[in-house]
């Protein structure tokens, strides 16, 4: 049995005839944390969206193995039944959809996830107190007039209630005040102790990062995935920034194309 649950080979893919990922190398190992930092439309985001198959995204090359399994072709539903999760940056509204009605059908759907509808109240209730939500928000409509934390929090739920293999967090500190961010943050610590599952973190803040045991540091500019290292290579982006990446990446493209 091999200890690679996520391993991106090569892939490449755009919108339509504009590419945005070059190339992209990325293994993610069984209970691993990794972060992927990096500038703003650096294609970070793009790439969690082409991990979980999203179809605004073209992949041009490269394939995509997820627990032994290539998904490089397989549909969003089907990787998420599989075991992946992606959170959102701004998760989207959904009129007419209650929030306990969503999370009860999802969890139908997980054979694993099954219960009966007085234990799942009560792990629904459990779950919203330890990410200090208000019950009620459980018979509002799915992030329909909800707070950029409240539906931060939402995501958590979701991820916990889940229990994912894999969990794509994407910028879920983006907007987040001091005390909301501690929330969050409690919420991934929970996920990382009591599911065991693996995190890629899309994020170019340092924040979030500071209670978790991080595995593996990737660097990605322009596309491109530009450097790959420990925990400690978030120290010093968080001192000096992306700007040694960006130039290290333009002074390879010159080159290059030099060399042409």
């Amino acid at each position: 049995m091999t200890d690679t649950l996520l391993r991106v080979s090569g892939v490449s893919a755009g919108i339509e005839d504009k590419p945005i990922l070059h190339d992209i190398n990325l293994t993610v190992g069984f209970g691993e944390t990794h972060v992927l930092m990096g500038p703003n439309g650096a294609g970070k985001s793009t790439l969690g969206r082409v991990v979980m198959g999203d179809p605004t995204y073209g992949v041009t090359s490269g394939s995509i193995v997820f627990d032994g399994q290539d998904v490089t072709d397989v549909s969003p539903d089907k990787r998420s039944l599989a075991g992946m999760f992606l959170s959102y940056q701004a998760p989207v509204e959904i009129p007419g959809v209650p929030l306990y009605s969503f999370l009860r059908t999802i969890t139908q759907m997980r054979p694993e996830l099954k219960a009966t509808a007085r234990s799942f109240r009560k792990r629904v209730g459990e779950i919203s107190d330890q990410l200090e939500l208000d019950q009620s928000f459980l018979m509002r409509e799915l992030n329909v007039g909800f707070s950029g934390g409240e539906k931060k929090k939402i995501e958590m739920l979701q991820l916990l209630l889940l229990k994912p293999k894999l969990a794509i967090l994407d910028e879920t500190d983006s907007g987040l005040d001091i005390d909301a961010l501690a929330v969050v943050s409690r919420g991934i610590e929970a996920y990382r102790t009591s599911c065991d599952g693996s995190l890629l973190i899309i994020t170019h803040n340092t924040r979030i990062l500071e209670r978790l045991d991080v595995d593996h540091t990737h660097v990605m500019v322009k596309g491109y995935l530009v450097a790959d290292g420990p925990a400690s290579l978030i120290d010093e982006i968080d001192r000096t920034g992306f700007e040694r990446f960006e130039r290290e990446k333009d002074v390879e493209v010159s080159e290059g194309g030099a060399h042409e």
